[in-house]
């Protein structure tokens, strides 16, 4: 039988703030496959940051089990987190979280330094190739300032691509873009999907449902609907 890339069973997540104990997520139980793109929705504060968050290991749950690109995540210490991280998750940022002080191909080339996934000598090479494949590979040596928003996300797109993982996750990553640029953000990753990765991106705009294979949708913590998109192909 098919296993999940994901699968978190009764997951909840609280937090204890100054004004007292807020349950972020109740009860989630969730699979996803693999080459499966993912549209979490939901009203801000709905949960959605919280559960990439967990899927990735950032953060761990208060209750449930998290099984995630082969790791019991939930189990994972914090350096053993870190580890699996850089290598098994790509992870894409709302505000893009490049390294200014680094040239793209440089920041591209990051994960393969700090994970030594890839002979040195051939990091640039594949950093290169990522960046072609996204259609920036001309901004290569130029730093983040110099490019406009939809390239740094290109570029932030190109990063977690660079040790190849099976899961990709993604926060509001057309948060700060336009509509056209938006359009063409969520195309990437769709392709992506398609190419075998899993995909799961978390969004306020539900105009976008339609180019995913499957949107989840979050209302206060707990899963309000889970269904497949009829429109995935045609989008």
């Amino acid at each position: 039988m098919k296993q999940p890339v994901v699968s978190l069973k009764n997951v909840s997540k609280n937090y204890v703030l100054p004004s007292g104990a807020f349950c972020a997520l109740r009860d989630i139980s969730l699979d996803i496959y693999q080459g499966e793109s993912i549209a979490l929705v939901g009203r801000s504060g709905s949960g959605k940051s919280t559960l990439l968050n967990l899927m990735a290991g950032i953060d761990t749950p208060s209750r449930g089990e998290i099984h995630a690109a082969g790791a019991a995540v939930h189990r994972l210490d914090e350096e053993t987190s870190a580890a699996w991280r850089g290598r098994k998750v790509g992870i894409v940022f709302q505000f893009f979280q490049l390294m200014p002080t680094l040239t793209i191909v440089e920041n591209v080339m990051l994960p393969m330094d700090f994970c030594n996934s890839f002979p040195v000598r051939e990091r640039r090479a594949r950093a290169m190739s990522l960046l072609e494949k996204l259609g920036i590979a001309s901004q290569a040596d130029k730093l983040p300032a110099a490019l406009s928003g939809g390239q740094q996300q290109r570029a932030a797109i190109a990063r977690a691509l660079a040790n190849d993982p099976p899961l990709i996750v993604a926060d509001e990553p057309t948060g700060n873009l336009d509509s056209q640029t938006s359009r063409e953000v969520i195309e990437l990753f769709t392709s992506l999907s398609a190419e075998g990765k899993t995909v799961v991106i978390a969004t306020h705009d539900w105009r976008l449902k339609q180019r995913f294979s499957r949107t989840v949708a979050l209302e206060d913590g707990r899963v309000l609907c889970d269904k497949e998109s009829m429109n995935a192909d045609a989008a």
